[in-house]
């Protein structure tokens, strides 16, 4: 669990809205608003809409993101997007960031919610605001694993994920480490403190049933298919879409092994992985180092011609 050290490395800590980084580049975040997103049992979450500049290209992209990162990390990454012509929304799963209650403990929250009524409602909520337009996922590590879970997944015209793996600890290059986490430490400090730590090493405080079920599930070798039965095989198996998928040589978290068995859920999808070392892109990228503003020229691009596509070319028909 090194999110949070990474996450401060890679992406660097919250800023204005109008500053630059070590490279001279513009990190202005661009004119956000709020974006209340009704999760499916109610539950009120924090979403921001990035409108679109430009010409309108006739989708809209959701973000999801990464476990212990808050909304704010990818709106750079969301405003480059809108600039495109794509509107983009990110949002806080419940527990994180605006999402998050005035305390965790005794929180009731699983990983699954984020998916099954966060994810859920958020897709809802988008499509009753941009009726008739396509709905793009972006997913960040946890966030490119979760779209089965939702049961309007189907309403995903395209989902693209970056950095995102299978998490069972066996396919993590520190696997003794990992097993040590989740066996071990993880239950202690839930234990002590009635959620996770972010200091532990997942950037932001978890939910106790959060943080409680990814260790099970980080144990289990069909990671988050180890609960749910045959339904949740067939629900991420039978996902007919395409899928571009971005990993990294120097990620330490989702390693190609992982990132393949994380695809190899996404049973009937199209799959485009592009694996990408930093003697490629000229510098490092890590785990969160996608959503760095110097990878505008780059990554970006090539993310956004992606989703640009998929916006704008024929919807994939079932195969029979």
């Amino acid at each position: 669990m090194a999110h949070a050290a990474m996450l401060e490395r890679e992406v660097g800590p919250a800023v204005p809205e109008t500053t630059s980084d070590a490279t001279g580049l513009s990190l202005d975040t661009g004119p956000g608003v709020p974006f209340p997103i009704r999760a499916r049992d109610g539950y009120a979450l924090s979403g921001t809409l990035y409108p679109h500049t430009g010409a309108e290209l006739g989708g809209v992209v959701l973000i999801s993101s990464a476990t212990g990162a808050r909304q704010r990390y990818y709106a750079r990454f969301a405003a480059y997007l809108a600039g495109r012509g794509l509107p983009t929304v990110t949002y806080d799963y419940r527990g994180i960031g605006g999402s998050r209650p005035a305390s965790l403990v005794g929180f009731g929250a699983r990983m699954e919610d984020w998916g099954a009524k966060d994810l859920a409602g958020a897709i809802d909520t988008v499509r009753e605001r941009f009726p008739g337009r396509r709905v793009l996922l972006v997913g960040h590590s946890a966030g490119g694993q979760l779209l089965g879970l939702a049961d309007n997944a189907r309403a995903v015209t395209a989902l693209l994920t970056v950095a995102s793996g299978s998490g069972y600890y066996r396919l993590f290059p520190q696997r003794l480490r990992m097993a040590l986490n989740w066996r071990v430490l993880a239950p202690l400090l839930v234990k002590a403190y009635g959620k996770l730590p972010g200091w532990a090493g997942t950037a932001e405080d978890l939910p106790a049933g959060v943080a409680e079920q990814w260790a099970r599930w980080c144990l289990a070798p069909s990671y988050l298919l180890s609960e749910g039965g045959e339904a949740r095989r067939e629900a991420y198996a039978s996902l007919y879409l395409p899928l571009r998928a971005y990993s990294f040589t120097d990620d330490p978290i989702a390693s190609p092994a992982s990132v393949r068995a994380l695809l190899s859920v996404y049973a009937d999808a199209v799959v485009d992985h592009r694996l990408l070392s930093p003697k490629q892109l000229g510098q490092a990228i890590g785990h969160f180092g996608f959503f760095r503003a110097p990878f505008r020229d780059s990554l970006w691009a090539d993310a956004a011609d992606w989703l640009a596509d998929k916006a704008l070319s024929p919807r994939y028909a079932k195969r029979a």
